[in-house]
């Protein structure tokens, strides 16, 4: 049992690895749009249905609005790009 769970925390851990560095690499990439590059390809997932790859973005966005000062947080983006891809995916 004790192995399982040691097992399982070394998933998760990898996990949030993952999402850490993806943030941090947007970060690196450009700063200023990096949270809404975050949540296009969060929207992008959430329009593919594929909800394991929506929970890694917005965790990765959530990620960059807690390390980056300069990252630009305004809801009409976030709500544009949303609706993009939702449109682009085939979904409204």
């Amino acid at each position: 049992m004790i192995g399982m769970l040691k097992s399982w925390l070394e998933r998760r851990r990898a996990i949030r690895r993952r999402w850490q560095a993806e943030a941090r690499r947007l970060v690196r990439e450009d700063e200023r749009c990096a949270y809404d590059q975050a949540q296009r390809l969060a929207a992008r997932a959430r329009a593919e249905d594929s909800g394991s790859k929506f929970a890694h973005w917005a965790k990765a966005a959530a990620e960059v609005a807690r390390i980056s000062p300069r990252a630009e947080m305004d809801l009409a983006t976030v709500q544009a790009i949303v609706d993009a891809e939702l449109r682009r995916g085939g979904r409204s």
